[in-house]
């Protein structure tokens, strides 16, 4: 006998998805830009001027992220518009490999990424309210915790509260936070163009920060500055997260991904030369909110709170963006028992995977409390670049093993398109493997964690499945 007070269970759909489809076009773009418009822009300039020392290498470096970043995303607009699923890499790897390299990027999603992510993203919108308040957001509260800190777990949780009530929330709040970032980043540009030099006096009153790690000149610092610069452009990958949940996929994903990536790598160029008419690249390591100082020095104090608060509601809306995207990867995986079922719950009022969502503010909570920014920057990176990679190997095998599979759109430019994705993924990892081999050794020694936990999860499913039976 049947509850029949309970809400019936959601239909799948034709590509077999149960999440409604409530995105359109212009909210997909939004969630591209908007998720890739962040921390990064704002306040890695820093590190990647210490990495580079000179400004050829530092621009190129914000050029060739681009190119990889549109590579990436001219690939993945094959593979959303022939897999319309919520999880986006976890969808392709799961269909292209097998289940345990998607469930090890869940895995690593879990308890590192995504995380990471969180932590990064939410510190930077949290500092920059405080400048906007002319407060020491570093002031201690209570144990590690800081004002910026405890204002970042704020954000955290408010985020996930809005997307617990359902996507159209996150898509509002992902659409009208876009554009004032696009604005501030506009408006930087514009102050750059307009002064073309900034008075030595000027340059003096920038704040002291601690120097990033400046290391020689060449191969080696151009392949450790790539990682803040990538790190700057993800977010070009997460719409495909919520494939599952836009209107006609297979038309608008493709759209969705290339218009939304080609877009930020424009505004990424400008904004960075019109960063260094302003500030001298050797002044730059020590400018650690580069964009709050480029307005301090050509606009006073004014400037600067009007270009500190755009940057945090604009910071605030990547967090919503990365809110709105990485719970559906935990869903997924719950979905096809590859985690706990709980997580593949979608919430009867709001139509959202309300559990799936609540497990990621409380671990995003728990990473912004301890950890740096640049720390979870670099965690980032390292971590989810090789599953990216292996991503875009999914076009070449499903190609070969699926020819017939109905694929709207082709990769452009393919196999040639993929390939530089490829060797750029290898050289980012190689050169930061050779720096900081510990660290990335750490990394992988995570990951390579999740294969005996898949073993084990693997054997406890097939027993229920026994005792079912």
């Amino acid at each position: 006998m049947t509850d029949s007070s309970a809400p019936p269970e959601p239909r799948a759909d034709a590509w077999g998805e149960r999440l409604p489809r409530r995105v359109g076009l212009l909210s997909a773009i939004a969630v591209v830009v908007g998720s890739t418009i962040g921390s990064g822009i704002f306040r890695t300039p820093a590190e990647i001027a210490g990495r580079t020392g000179e400004i050829g290498l530092f621009l190129g470096a914000w050029v060739l992220g681009g190119v990889v970043a549109l590579c990436g995303a001219l690939t993945y607009a094959e593979l959303s518009a022939m897999l319309p699923r919520s999880g986006g890499v976890y969808v392709y790897l799961r269909r292209a490999f097998g289940s345990l390299p998607a469930f090890l990027f869940g895995w690593a999603q879990l308890f590192v990424l995504r995380p990471a992510a969180f932590g990064a993203i939410a510190i930077t919108s949290s500092e920059y309210l405080w400048r906007t308040l002319a407060a020491d957001g570093n002031a201690v509260v209570w144990g590690q915790l800081t004002r910026a800190r405890l204002t970042a777990v704020g954000f955290i949780v408010l985020v996930g509260a809005l997307n617990y009530r359902g996507v159209r929330w996150g898509a509002v709040v992902q659409n009208v936070s876009t554009v004032p970032k696009m604005l501030a980043l506009l408006a930087l540009v514009g102050m750059g163009v307009a002064f073309l030099a900034v008075a030595p006096a000027e340059l003096s009153e920038l704040p002291s920060a601690a120097p990033s790690v400046v290391v020689d000149a060449g191969l080696a610092g151009f392949g450790l500055a790539m990682v803040p610069v990538l790190w700057s452009y993800d977010g070009w990958s997460d719409v495909g997260y919520i494939s599952g949940e836009v209107r006609d996929p297979q038309r608008n994903l493709p759209r969705a991904f290339i218009l939304g990536t080609a877009l930020v790598a424009l505004l990424y160029l400008v904004a960075n030369v019109a960063y260094l008419l302003v500030i001298p690249l050797g002044e730059m390591p020590r400018s650690e909110l580069v964009a709050a100082d480029v307005a301090a020095a050509l606009l006073g104090p004014g400037g600067v709170v009007f270009v500190s608060a755009a940057i945090a509601l604009s910071t605030f809306g990547t967090l919503n963006g990365s809110m709105m995207t990485a719970p559906r990867i935990f869903y997924a995986m719950a979905e096809d028992g590859l985690f706990f079922r709980g997580l593949a719950a979608i919430q009867p009022r709001y139509g959202t995977p309300g559990a799936s969502i609540l497990l990621a503010v409380v671990l995003g909570s728990l990473f912004v409390s301890f950890r740096s920014f640049s720390e979870l920057a670099d965690l980032f990176v390292i971590g989810i670049w090789p599953f990216y990679g292996l991503g875009v190997l999914a076009v070449f095998v499903l190609r070969r093993r699926l020819p017939a599979l109905d694929r709207p759109y082709r990769t452009w430019g393919y196999p040639a398109v993929p390939c530089v994705f490829l060797v750029a993924t290898v050289f980012l990892l190689g050169s930061y493997a050779v720096a900081h081999p510990a660290l990335v050794l750490a990394d992988f020694a995570i990951l390579a964690a999740g294969v005996p936990v898949y073993g084990l999860w693997q054997c406890l499913r097939r027993r229920r499945e026994a005792l079912l039976q």
